[in-house]
């Protein structure tokens, strides 16, 4: 029986205490944009309002808002008074 069920000797290796572990560096690129540009992102991000590709910002919210969706106001109006990119977030990495 013992050729059958051989017993195996416990190998599992410790990591070696030489090994430095690695350090991934994490950019913040929030700093890059304004507040406003940071809000037009995120409704570029949103998929409550429908796809965003083939459209702009603008309208893209008239759209939602025909459609019942209630988007914010807010976006609506940082779109009409401030200068702003009208594209959408994926028009852009084009």
């Amino acid at each position: 029986m013992k050729r059958f069920y051989s017993q195996r000797k416990n190998t599992t290796k410790k990591p070696s205490k030489s090994r430095k572990k690695s350090r991934v560096v994490v950019e913040s690129y929030e700093n890059d944009y304004s507040k406003e540009e940071m809000i037009l992102r995120q409704f570029d991000m949103d998929m409550t309002y429908g796809p965003c590709i083939g459209l702009t910002r603008l309208e893209r919210w008239e759209r939602a808002s025909k459609m019942g969706l209630n988007p914010p106001q807010s976006i609506k109006i940082l779109l009409q008074c401030l200068n702003v990119p009208s594209e959408c977030l994926w028009n852009k990495l084009k």
